[in-house]
């Protein structure tokens, strides 16, 4: 876990930004710990990569404060682009040069020295295993490889702090977890992975914390399992073996449900460690007897309509 006293990655305080009349980002705030995934989201138009432009220096805010790497983004812009990487929605990657070449290309414009360029292209093309491709066109790619060649590219000068704006649309199963394992592999080694997307199942899977922007602010804040307690259809299922066994646990249990056409009962829970073992010692003291036992709490598709109020699939791109 990372240490409480470490200075933020990002800290944001009162972030606000407007296009003519229309306020997209309105007094947002947000700290990201060092070394941590942090993912926002967000439904069309809530300001998601409006707040990302704004914090990879490609968009000023009306107002607000940010500190990025532990530098102002106002004061030291240059020393902000210096300390980070953005992969975009659309991959930066040049169809006309290798994968090799469009490394070099990185290196050249992050002025490594000479002889450290081809060492670095060569250590990111194996880390990305993309060593046997790198010396093909990027044109002949697949859309997993060319999004890890992307994020490759854009670890070339060694960011501290990576945007990730939509990282693995429009990949496969396979590829989209290949990059999973890649942005695991990057926060253990110290980086810190500010993440949008509009996969629900990808924010579950990597965030630290996850932050939920309605409206240009910040509507709920926490690590998954803290935002699904939030939401009420929480329950743990009971099935038994026979009739008896559920008519006892009804006795026992006045706050349950029978499923209809099924040995079972729903009890309301918010899936926690310390209710589930109340209803384990409510059902032992009165010798109960269950022959299974689940959880069943919302997921983070469920908070996300709850929440923003947008449709369940809807995909959560902003302007």
């Amino acid at each position: 876990m990372p240490s409480t006293q470490a200075r933020p990655a990002i800290a944001v305080t009162g972030l606000r930004k407007s296009f003519g009349d229309q306020v997209v980002l309105a007094g947002l705030d947000l700290t990201v710990p060092q070394g941590t995934v942090f993912s926002l989201l967000g439904a069309n138009g809530a300001g998601k990569t409006t707040a990302v432009k704004i914090l990879s220096t490609l968009l000023k805010a009306d107002a607000g404060e940010v500190r990025v790497a532990g530098h102002d983004l106002t004061r030291e812009p240059d020393a902000v682009r210096a300390a980070i990487g953005v992969t975009g929605q659309f991959s930066a990657v040049d169809n006309l040069l290798t994968g090799g070449e469009n490394l070099l290309l990185m290196a050249d414009l992050h002025h490594l020295p000479r002889g450290h360029r081809r060492r670095r292209t060569a250590q990111l093309l194996d880390q990305f295993g993309l060593t046997e491709a790198g010396g093909k066109p990027a044109s002949t790619y697949s859309g997993g490889m060319r999004r890890r060649l992307d994020l490759a590219m854009t670890l070339v000068g060694s960011p501290q702090v990576i945007f990730l704006d939509e990282p693995t649309t429009g990949l496969d199963p396979r590829s989209r977890r290949d990059m999973w394992q890649i942005v695991r592999e990057l926060v253990a080694s110290g980086v810190t992975i500010f993440l949008t997307t509009q996969y629900l199942e990808e924010a579950d899977e990597l965030a630290d914390r996850i932050a939920v922007l309605d409206n240009g602010r910040v509507v709920a804040e926490g690590t998954a399992e803290e935002l699904k307690r939030r939401i009420p259809g929480g329950h743990v299922r009971l099935h038994f073996a026979v009739s008896p066994h559920l008519d006892a646990a009804l006795g026992v249990l006045p706050q349950a449900s029978r499923e209809p056409d099924a040995l079972a009962l729903r009890v309301p829970s918010d899936g926690s460690l310390r209710s589930l073992k109340a209803l384990i010692g409510q059902l032992d003291d009165h010798s109960v007897e269950v022959d299974e036992l689940s959880v069943h709490t919302p997921d983070l598709d469920d908070v996300f309509l709850a929440l923003t109020g947008a449709p369940r699939h809807e995909e959560v791109t902003t302007r």
